[in-house]
């Protein structure tokens, strides 16, 4: 057992769930700056 967790473990949710949403959130904003930058280049022409 990890000592620095000890018998007191604050959160047992699964740590997958949390990455799979903070990828989520990252792949969002970055394809969202995208769609973004395409819309400001098309209506540059």
């Amino acid at each position: 057992m990890n000592p620095f967790e000890g018998k007191n473990i604050q959160c047992r949710r699964n740590d997958a769930i949390d990455s799979g949403v903070g990828f989520g959130v990252s792949f969002g904003m970055f394809a969202l700056m995208f769609l973004i930058a395409i819309v400001v280049e098309v209506a540059s022409r």
